[in-house]
């Protein structure tokens, strides 16, 4: 029997965005954008600062960093 895959972009995502986890998303040219994860989907990332959303296209995006720990169901089960 084989192990459910885990999408590890998609459950971190959907974390910081029920939670309303602040974070900082690093762009491949090295411009640096804070908000909350408003929604995302196979390609783009909506986010929200001061009341204005944005759409980042998935591609743009090196890193993602939240402002604190974040607890996802894959974090048990990789033990």
């Amino acid at each position: 029997m084989t192990k459910p895959q885990i999408n590890l972009q998609d459950s971190f995502l959907n974390q910081v965005r029920k939670e309303n986890v602040p974070v900082t998303i690093y762009l491949v040219n090295g411009f640096q954008l804070k908000g909350i994860v408003r929604g995302f989907d196979n390609f783009t990332v909506i986010l929200e600062y001061e009341g204005k959303q944005q759409m980042v296209y998935k591609h743009a995006i090196s890193t993602i960093t939240p402002f604190k720990p974040i607890s996802t169901s894959f974090s048990e089960m990789a033990k």
